[in-house]
């Protein structure tokens, strides 16, 4: 039984997976505004009806990509340890994310994405996906904080982190020329935490490695 629910969840994965580069391939060819959810399922030879048991829409299967990187975000900060003040766990997760993630500026997937970067259409859906993190995140945060004001300071804090990543993903999808990990650094050092002050360019350093 777990084997067959195993394969069944791989396969799903892998239908996913080739959905989103689907889309993602469509709209640098035709433009996100010409890409249909039926051209996106007859690239993957499924119908209109499997594509909606994975995404709603198109905007969703464009950006699975970066749902599944802020997933994994959360992930990371929830493992590092509660001692830690929230703001250097963050910078933790961070700094491990961006290990995970593409960092060759020659990767298709920048390539990608740099092409998409910043379209109209596509602005809003991405404004949605950060603020779903957004509310899982700070929940998160809240559980490590103490104090008056936990459920505000939390929410300042998740949003203020996510800003920074975001400014730190475009700017270098923008400039490819350094490795993610050393503009997350750079940007992280010009971020004001919500709370604990300013950390600064030696503290950061410290918690990227």
């Amino acid at each position: 039984m777990d084997e067959c629910t195993g394969l069944r969840e791989r396969k799903k994965a892998a239908t996913r997976l080739a959905l989103h580069e689907a889309a993602l391939r469509l709209a640098v060819e035709h433009g996100p505004d010409r890409v249909t959810v039926e051209a996106i399922a007859d690239a993957v030879n499924v119908s209109r009806r499997t594509f909606s048991n994975y995404f709603s829409g198109k905007e969703e299967a464009l950006f699975h990509g970066d749902t599944v990187r802020l997933r994994r975000l959360l992930e990371l900060f929830a493992e590092q340890p509660t001692e830690l003040p929230p703001w250097t766990a963050l910078t933790r997760a961070a700094a491990l994310q961006a290990d995970e993630s593409y960092d060759d500026p020659a990767e298709p997937w920048l390539n990608r994405r740099r092409r998409l970067h910043g379209h109209p259409s596509l602005v809003a859906h991405q404004v949605g996906a950060y603020a779903a993190i957004e509310r899982d995140l700070a929940a998160e945060i809240a559980r490590r904080l103490t104090g008056p004001d936990v459920p505000l300071r939390a929410r300042v804090l998740a949003a203020t982190f996510l800003a920074t990543l975001r400014v730190a993903a475009q700017h270098w999808i923008e400039h490819p020329d350094a490795p993610l990990r050393d503009v997350l650094r750079d940007v992280l050092a010009h971020a004001t935490p919500a709370a604990g002050g300013l950390p600064g360019k030696s503290r950061i350093a410290a918690e990227l490695g």
